[in-house]
Order: C-alpha cells, then structure tokens, then sequence
C-alpha cells in the first residue's frame, strides 16, 4: 500500500488545503491522473499521481489544512487486496435496569416520512461552489461526477457555457482577485522564498551583450509565412538556446539539496509568468531541450493561459530545473534575478536595442539583446558561468538549429 502525500510545490510551501477529490475509493488511476486540488498561496494547484493502481482508502477530508507530507490518501497496486475498513469499537452492555414505575401513556407520536433527498446543489466542493459563485453559473438539474455524486469544479466547465450569465459578466470582481488565486497571498510566498535565497544562496552575476540581428531576421521570416495562431514569440527561442546550452553544462541544471548539487537528468525549464494584477509564476516546460519550437510555443501558449486562470498542476511547480526570465516586452535592458531555491541558476534577457557594433572594420548599426545569469557558487563559477553565456550566443545566432 502507498500513501499519497501532500507535495510540496515550491521551497515556500510548508502547508495546503485539500480543495477537493476527483477520485474516490474503488477509483483506477494511472500515473499522470489529476487526483485532487490543493490550495496553496500560488493559487489551486491540481496534483496528480505518479503511479498506477486503485484509490484504497481517502485519509482527509475537503476543506482540511494540513502540512506537506502529510498522507492524504492511500493507493495500492492491481494485486494487492483492499485494505479492511478499520473495526468498529464494541457496543459497551447496557446494565441490567432497576425496576422503575411504569411511566403514563404518551400521546401517539404522528406519522414520519422520510426526508427528502439532498438536492445537488447540497452535494458540491468547495471549490466548485466557489467557481459557481464567481460566475453565476445554476446549480439546479447539474448531475455531479464526484465521490457519491457530488458536484465537482470540472463538471461546471462544461456547464460554464450554457450557464454563465450577463449579470455574472457585469460583476465587477475585486481589484487584484483571479479565480483560484489570492495574490496577496502569492506575493507573499515570493517575498519569502527570495529572502530565503538571498540569505542561503550564493549569488554571483554575469551579463553579455548578443547580436541579435540574425536571430530577429530569421524570426521574421519564419513567422511572414504562417497565420497568427503559428507564429512564434523571441521567447521561444530564447527558452530553446537556454536549454540546449545547458547540455554542455550541467552544473547549472539541478539544484542544491542536502549538503550537495545534484543534476538532473532532464531539462525542465520554469519560464517566469507574470499574473495580471501582481504575482509572478515560474511552471517547468519539461524536456525543453528536445521539443521543436512549435511544440515549444505550444506548451507556452498553454502554460500561460493556465497560470493565469490558476489552473496549474502540481509538478510543473515543483519540477523546474532552471528557471528563465524575460522582462523584453516591458522593455527593460536587463535584468538580474533571484535564484529560486532549490535550483542554481536563472537566466534573464531584456529587450533587443539597436545598438552601436563594428562589423567587419565598419560602425554599423544593429539590433542587441542583453543576457544575464544569476548563479549559485555552490555548485558553478563565472568561469564556466561566462562560457554557459557565450554558448547561448552561439546558439542564438543560429536559429536555424534550435
């Protein structure tokens, strides 16, 4: 038998809230499955499961708080048995009764019937009740797909379409607040998790000056063939040469834990999005270094929607090997970030400049782009650090092989 454990999805998390099940006993699951939502300060973060089995037995209840680690639920594998329900105490033996006095007759009680069945809108998770509240969406008639028939938030997507009404869009929503995420909150877990790198973590800085005049014709040209919803963002790129790069240098690819850097073996690339309203997410596009750019701006395209919607799942928070940060379409020149532990590097691009070069004897004019990397000296040094940069200008300069 396995637990299921409340994960932690980030070194700031230290307790979540169970929102709600979507599986219930009895429930197959396969490793990847959604099982259940957590609130944490990042917002409503699906968790999945990372094996295959049965759902055994449910350990805490929708609504509890509890800490990371704590086992939320039981799984067992196709060959083990069910686990036996826990035995129920013995019904302590009445006492033989003293004689007492027949007390008088009381009146017939009237007629009993049986109360009426709870109606759906009864039987609803919380974090369905709360997405119904926000957009006006009718309970009455919805069939719950949840644990004995409850309403669950997926069942309401469907239901969304049909049922969202003008005075839901009309509503104005408080300023700051998004579905599935509390940015005072988040803003608070970000303060938390910087101090703590900044107090804990080694920092040392790097920055270097690309041409990008080859990298920003070759996007234009290959974006001046397709439609819009094909076309690519600079950020794509950018997420590309990072992780290729970092398969000639791996010791900015990990993270620092128990005394020690430990690589990864995979590339997952957390790209830093920013929440409308405040607060900033960095969720992992994993294996970036082996997807094609489409396949990049898809998985992109998909983790931002996501993100701001707090729709996220749990291992995209906790599976970042580095993170990226771009601030160019803020039009920022650089910028220089805080390495979210337990990574060891992030590196940050500002926004293409024309800028003044010389080009073969001759002062030109050409687009620049600014890359920075913040490292930790635990695990690398500016040497290697300053070799990492060059190699993603390498790389840049020939878009035709990312």
């Amino acid at each position: 038998m396995a637990e299921f454990r409340m994960p932690s999805l980030g070194a700031d998390m230290e307790a979540g809230t169970l929102v709600e099940w979507l599986k219930a006993p009895g429930d197959a699951i396969a490793r990847g499955d959604i099982i259940a939502v957590v609130e944490t300060q990042k917002g409503a973060i699906e968790i999945e499961v990372f094996q295959t089995g049965t759902v055994d037995r449910l350990l805490v209840e929708p609504g509890m708080t509890v800490p990371v680690g704590t086992p939320l639920a039981l799984l067992r594998t196709d060959n083990e048995p069910a686990s036996a329900p826990a035995p129920s105490p013995p019904e302590p033996t009445p006492a033989e009764p003293a004689a007492a006095p027949t007390p008088p007759a009381a009146a017939p009680a009237p007629p009993t019937t049986a109360a009426p069945p709870p109606r759906a809108e009864g039987r609803i998770s919380p974090a369905a009740r709360r997405i119904a509240a926000e957009r006006g969406i009718a309970l009455a008639g919805l069939h719950g797909s949840g644990p004995g028939g409850a309403i669950i938030s997926s069942d309401l997507e469907q239901a969304a379409t049909t049922q969202e009404s003008k005075a839901a869009a009309e509503r104005p929503s408080a300023p700051g607040k998004r579905p599935g995420l509390n940015l005072e909150e988040m803003r608070k877990a970000i303060a938390a998790a910087m101090a703590r790198s900044k107090r804990e973590i080694p920092h040392y800085y790097l920055s270097h000056e690309i041409d990008a005049g080859d990298t920003l014709a070759w996007l234009a040209a290959y974006n001046a063939e397709r439609t819009p919803p094909q076309r690519l963002l600079l950020n794509v790129l950018l997420l590309k040469a990072v992780a290729l790069a970092l398969e000639s240098f791996p010791e900015f690819n990990g993270f620092h834990a128990d005394g020690a850097f430990q690589p990864s073996a995979g590339i997952h690339v957390g790209t830093a999005i920013a929440i409308r309203g405040g607060g900033l997410v960095a969720p992992a596009i994993r294996d970036a270094d082996t997807r094609t750019l489409d396949e990049l701006m898809a998985a992109l395209r998909d983790l931002v929607a996501r993100a701001r919607a707090g729709r996220l799942r749990g291992s995209e928070l906790f599976e970042p090997t580095v993170t990226v940060s771009s601030l160019g379409e803020r039009g920022v020149d650089s910028l220089f970030g805080v390495i979210y532990p337990p990574q060891v590097a992030l590196v940050g691009f500002g926004a293409p400049r024309p800028r003044p070069r010389v080009v073969d004897g001759a002062l030109v004019e050409r687009p620049a782009l600014t890359v920075t990397l913040a490292a930790d000296h635990r695990a690398s040094d500016g040497h290697r650090g300053a070799l990492l940069l060059r190699e993603i200008e390498r790389l840049l300069q020939h878009p035709e092989e990312l």
